[in-house]
């Protein structure tokens, strides 16, 4: 998955240190990253690339390390107007190469995001600070404090034992058609079995039992820390689908599952791990 990135060490404590030459700069701009173009791929710019560009470092945010090398976040500049600066949509990262760039990627881009919808005190309105001894936005006028928006969700498995089928789904909106598995978002005062019952039930109107935990993964894309689970399929295999949110729902046996390398996600690690029978009982 985009954040399994051993033998390299991510640390995501928030720390008040200069930057060097050599460490990342993450420029982000509504859902476009900066980046230089080297030939016919791209890569994360340093502070050394942006020499002569301007002060890239008076106005850089501290992000997190990868192997003890800083990548910080610097949105306030403009885009270089000449030489190999280009400006990609988030997307680019995932299938972006390596993978541990990828994820410091689409990482830093959720600081952007929470950062740009913080400017504002949510109480008195007034315009926040940046904190400078942890990760958060500060209003100096009543002092309220927000941090980074991490929103859990579910994604599950759902696995019909009589037939040997998987259930999977498109979205009937967005910009990605590929099959998925039934996922969203938990609600105030649910626990996470909770939801994966409310979801199936909404979504597909099927009953599941034996819920059962798989793992978790960073996912942020969305600001969401996703949540997986395996469940079994309790009775009526009839699919009633909820067209609001999907736009197609079936079952599927392991030959007609799809895959869709590179492995990023929770989910499409749980559609191959059923495909290899690593869900059979």
């Amino acid at each position: 998955m985009i954040q399994d990135i051993a033998p390299r060490v991510f640390d995501p404590v928030y720390r008040e240190k200069k930057p060097e030459p050599d460490d990342y700069v993450l420029h982000y701009s509504f859902n476009k990253v900066m980046l230089l173009r080297q030939g016919e791929t791209c890569r994360i710019p340093t502070f050394r690339d942006l020499e002569g560009e301007g002060d890239w470092a008076a106005e850089a945010y501290y992000l997190f390390s990868i192997d003890g090398r800083a990548y910080y976040l610097n949105s306030e500049r403009e885009t270089p107007e000449f030489g190999d600066w280009v400006m990609e949509g988030l997307q680019i990262f995932r299938d972006f190469s390596p993978m541990y760039q990828a994820f410091a990627g689409i990482t830093g881009s959720q600081i952007y995001r929470w950062r740009q919808s913080r400017k504002f005190c949510g109480f008195c309105g007034r315009r926040t600070e940046i904190s400078h001894t942890e990760r958060a936005m500060v209003c100096p006028a009543c002092g309220h404090m927000e941090y980074p928006k991490i929103s859990p969700a579910i994604i599950v498995a759902v696995i019909d034992r009589e037939r040997d089928k998987l259930l999977m789904s498109r979205y009937a909106h967005g910009s990605y058609r590929r099959y998925a598995l039934i996922a969203g978002f938990v609600e105030v005062g649910e626990t996470f079995e909770a939801c994966v019952h409310r979801e199936v039930m909404e979504e597909v109107g099927l009953r599941v039992k034996n819920i059962r935990y798989y793992k978790s993964q960073p996912w942020a894309f969305s600001d969401t820390e996703m949540v997986g689970f395996v469940a079994d399929l309790d009775g009526d295999p009839y699919i009633r689908l909820q067209e609001e949110e999907l736009s197609e729902a079936g079952w599927f046996s392991k030959d007609e599952i799809q895959e869709y390398p590179p492995y990023i996600s929770v989910g499409h690690e749980m559609m191959r791990a059923f495909k290899e029978g690593r869900f059979d009982r």
